[in-house]
Parts: structure tokens; C-alpha cells; sequence
């Protein structure tokens, strides 16, 4: 795109309603031109290589060792787009502090069910990585996991009675048992120093603390699996890929997909049996130009985000947790703010933020024309309505776009009053997608989490959506694989190797507190995380 008109797109984000009325959201048709002959085919293609294709992939080779496997990714490496540590992922989402997992109902009590799932669903992921190591397959990717307690703090009456409540009822899982609580100032900068340093001690302030939470490099876990997949049998990776087309080929059968050496600008066409598409915010468009049924009426809402990054290492260095918030009205819930230690590239880290913003861009290295070039009159409906059932949303994004160094300085010094913006510097964070949808009572609603879009028949899937994402990617995988190849997960090899992966596969942690505790401590004796002991 030329740079005017990129200027164009980046100040003008509502000619979105030009680009529905001229046709431009709507994709294009070269059927005509397509042609099967001389077609690379395999069982599977998995497009875009992040952390949801790298676990997929693991899995299917797990369970079918002679299957075949093409990966396109359309940038130079694995893990560049949402999966890296310095985009989003890295905290290892359990739901011990994130307080969006918990909503407060109109009666005052507080709803647990999504915290739960997403407890139990993190525990997955660390059997499956647990598997990985212990067969070897994530030899070079070292410490990709450490423990950093999680915690969750506020301030303000009405917050901290939200937060005793919160403590309370999550007390009734096993999954949260050994949280800690307290309103004592002391004890509260004995956990967090820099939090409580030079705060006004007159301030009602409480915070719940977990020492088991972890931090998780998706970036170096992604790439080693990438890396061990590619030396395996009937296994292809290709870097620097676009994936500008899809369709069903009637001579075949399943899929075709172009692909474009964004090097040489040569194209060709591949064909798989199976299609997952992985491409963070590019899945929409890939879903929408499928064209299977399901796909219509999903459009996606994409929110940008900034960290502030630590600069000073006396200030990294007094810092050990990861401390969340609670999210401004409005705000989406990725944009709970959070002081976040980090281990990235063997060195430990400090972020804040992330504050949010607006671009029509699908992906961090994406296009201002994506949000555009996505909307087609299936979801236009859907996508207006979602709008007008968020303005709150649109008012918060507008403030946070417009905000100043001394704003965004304002803002941190509400989690550490002793910042000095000479200390921090600004990181670009990735992108996220939010899923839209079609609803019959609504009209169109914004979801806040990630959804496996599907044909009926199981021979294409797609994720959209964003957090908690990665941290749930194993379990988010079975239910693909339950959805595209359900007779296969009821067979009784693909059931053997499940367990294996995953000792508590088709078992629930959250209803059986004993293999909880067997779980965490073969987790945590394979992973280097330290064992935990239930008081009760």
C-alpha cells in the first residue's frame, strides 16, 4: 500500500462504511483461472505458525505418526505475530488474578464458571508440555515456563469488598486452593513492594496472591515445536508464505489454497484434506473466503495495544509477580492493566499496560485495509449492532488513542506511585481480533474470548478470537479434533494416546480434588515448578 494512502487508512478508520458501500469488503472469485493439475496435496495444512497450528500439529503427528503435514506462514519465522513475549502471550492464564474471569452479578455475588474452566484448561496445557519434555520433544526450548506468583490487586472500598467476595467464592474450588488474601498494607508490600512504596496509607487497598502461577514464553515454545515438527516425516514448512485464496476443489476433494513466495512473488496451489486455519487476526479473512455456511456472520473487531517497558534494571530487579487490576468501564478485557514480570530470552522483565488503541490492522504486521476488506453483508448486520451495544467501548478506545506520555505515566503510577517515565520506554504490542457474531435477541455481540468456527463435515476449522488463547491452546485443540474428527476420538488408539498426553484426559480437575494434586505435582516436578501441598 502507498504510504498516502496508508496515512489514510491510519487517520480515517470510519471510511469503513465507503469501503462496505463500494464493494471492497467483499472477496474476490478467480475460480475460473484455478486448475488441479500438478497440485502438492497432503492430509493436512495448517496456515499461520503460532501457537494453536504448533499444537495441532504436535498433536495429529502424536496420534497418527504417518500423517502428512503442510505449514504456510506468511512471515519470516514461527511466532512473530501474537505468540511472541513481547506482543502478547506470556502469562500462563490459570484465572488466578484475572478479575474479567470472574464478573460480579446484579445480586453481588460472583460468578466462578469461567475461572474454573479456564483453571482446568491451563492444567491441560501443562500435562501435554509435561509429555513433550519428558519425551524429548522440547529439549531446546529450555525454561520456557518458570513459576512467578499471580496476584490480583485494588483499591477502594467498593473494590476491595468486590475482591473479598471474589477470594470467598473461588475458596469453594479445590483449583484456588492456597490463594492468599489480605487488606494489610505490610503484608501487601511484603508480596509487592513497588506497589505499596509511598502509597497513601489512608487508601483501602486488598490483594489475593497464588504462588503457583506461571510465566510462559509462548515465542521460544512455539518455535521449538515448529522445530522439532519439521524434522519429522512428511512434514513441510514454509516461511515467507502468503495464503491469498481457498476453496473447495471438486476434483479432489477437500481443499485448495494459493499460496505466494512473498520473496519471488511466485504462486502456486496446494491441496489438503484437512485445513485449520491458525492466522491469529488473518483467520476471519481466510474463514470468510472458505465460504462454508458456518462462516457467515462472524466479523471481527480488532484492538491494538502499547506496553510501557521497563528500562531500569534496579526497578526489574525488586519485582516478582504478576499483579492485575481491575479493567477501566469500557475497557475490553485484554486491556486489564497489569505490572508483569516476564522472563523473556533468559532475562527477567518488567512490563506495564497494555493500553489500548485502534487500527484497522488484522495483525501487527497486517493491512489498514483488513477491517474493511473483512466486512461483507452477512456480517454487516451483526457488526453494526455489536457497535451500537458497545459504545462504552468505543468512548474507551477513543481516550486511550488520545492519550499523552503523561497520561499513559498517570496510569502506571496507580499500580507503582514511585514511577519515573525516564525508566520506561514504549513497546508496540500485537493485535487482537474480537470475535463478532450473530445473535437473535441482540442482533450482532462482541465476544471477549476465542471460538472454533467449522464445517459441518470436519474438513476445515478456524479460531477466532483472543485471550486467554494460548494458554489454553491444548484444550481448545480437543475440541477441534472432537469436532473434525469425531469418529477418530472415539477410537481407542486416539483415546490411549490421549491419556498418555494428558493423564487427566476425560476426567474433570475441577470436580476431583486428589488427581488435581497428583497432576500438579508430576507437572511441576517435569516442568521445574515447585510442588504444591493442599491445606485443607
Amino acid at each position: 500500500m502507498k504510504s498516502a494512502e496508508t496515512a489514510f487508512f491510519r487517520n480515517k478508520p470510519t471510511l469503513i462504511l465507503v469501503f462496505m458501500l463500494t464493494g471492497h469488503g467483499r472477496s474476490t472469485n478467480r475460480m475460473g483461472k484455478r486448475k488441479d493439475a500438478h497440485v502438492q496435496s497432503s492430509d493436512v495444512i495448517l496456515i499461520g505458525a503460532g501457537i494453536m497450528s504448533a499444537t495441532l500439529g504436535v498433536m495429529l503427528k502424536e496420534l497418527n505418526p504417518n500423517i502428512t503435514i503442510q505449514i504456510y506462514e506468511r512471515l519470516d519465522q514461527a511466532a512473530a505475530e501474537s505468540s511472541d513475549a513481547w506482543n502478547n502471550a506470556g502469562t500462563g492464564h490459570s484465572a488466578f488474578c484475572e478479575l474479567n474471569y470472574t464478573p460480579e452479578r446484579q445480586d453481588g455475588t460472583i460468578e466462578t464458571s469461567k475461572a474454573v474452566k479456564i483453571a482446568e484448561s491451563f492444567e491441560q496445557s501443562k500435562q501435554f508440555w509435561a509429555h513433550l519434555v519428558e519425551e524429548g520433544f522440547l529439549k531446546d526450548a529450555p525454561n520456557f515456563i518458570r513459576q512467578i506468583p499471580h496476584m490480583s490487586f485494588v483499591w477502594g472500598d467498593d473494590n476491595v469488598s468486590y475482591l473479598r467476595r471474589r477470594y470467598e467464592a473461588m475458596q469453594q474450588s479445590h483449583l484456588f486452593a492456597g490463594m492468599q488474601y489480605s487488606e494489610n498494607p505490610a503484608q501487601i508490600a511484603e508480596w509487592t513492594p513497588l506497589v505499596m512504596q509511598h502509597r497513601d496509607p489512608a487508601q483501602p487497598v486488598a490483594a489475593t496472591r497464588m504462588e503457583i502461577g506461571t510465566d510462559v514464553n509462548f515465542g521460544a515454545l512455539t518455535r521449538a515445536m515448529f522445530r522439532r515438527l519439521e524434522e519429522m516425516p512428511g512434514v513441510s514448512m514454509h516461511f515467507a508464505h502468503d495464503v491469498s485464496e481457498i476453496w473447495r476443489s471438486k476434483t479432489l476433494g477437500g481443499w485448495k489454497i494459493r499460496v505466494e513466495n512473498v520473496t519471488t512473488g511466485a504462486e502456486r496451489d496446494v491441496h489438503a484434506n484437512f485445513v485449520f486455519i491458525g492466522a491469529g487476526g488473518g483467520s476471519l479473512r481466510l474463514l470468510e473466503k472458505s465460504n462454508i455456511p458456518e462462516s457467515k456472520g462472524y466479523g471481527g473487531f480488532p484492538v491494538s495495544g502499547q506496553w510501557l517497558r521497563c528500562t531500569n534494571r534496579a526497578i526489574i530487579d525488586q519485582h516478582h509477580a504478576k499483579v492485575y487490576g481491575k479493567a477501566s468501564v469500557g475497557a475490553p478485557p485484554m486491556s486489564v492493566p497489569h505490572l508483569d514480570t516476564r522472563m523473556i530470552d533468559g532475562k527477567q522483565e518488567l512490563l506495564f499496560g497494555p493500553y489500548a488503541g485502534f487500527s484497522t490492522k488484522f495483525l501487527k504486521n497486517g493491512s489498514y485495509a483488513d477491517l474493511p476488506k473483512s466486512i461483507q453483508m452477512s456480517n454487516l448486520a451483526p457488526m453494526l449492532m455489536a457497535g451500537m451495544h458497545n459504545l462504552a467501548l468505543t468512548r474507551y478506545l477513543i481516550q486511550q488513542v488520545m492519550q499523552s506520555p503523561d497520561d499513559r505515566l498517570a496510569a502506571l503510577r496507580e499500580y507503582f506511585p514511585d514511577a519515573q517515565m525516564g525508566d520506561w520506554e514504549l513497546e508496540v504490542a500485537g493485535q487482537r481480533v474480537q470475535v463478532i457474531k450473530k445473535d437473535d435477541e441482540e442482533g450482532g455481540v462482541l465476544e471477549f474470548g476465542t471460538e472454533v468456527v467449522n464445517a459441518a463435515d470436519g474438513s476445515i476449522a478456524a479460531l477466532l478470537g483472543a485471550s486467554p488463547g494460548a494458554s489454553t491452546a491444548v484444550s481448545i485443540m480437543i475440541d477441534l479434533l472432537n469436532k473434525c474428527f469425531p469418529e477418530q476420538m472415539q477410537t481407542e488408539a486416539w483415546q490411549a494416546k490421549f491419556r498418555e498426553m494428558i493423564p487427566s484426559f476425560g476426567q474433570s480437575l475441577a470436580k476431583d480434588a486428589a488427581l488435581l494434586q497428583q497432576v500438579r505435582q508430576h507437572t511441576g516436578q517435569v516442568l521445574g515448578l515447585s510442588q504444591f501441598e493442599y491445606t485443607t
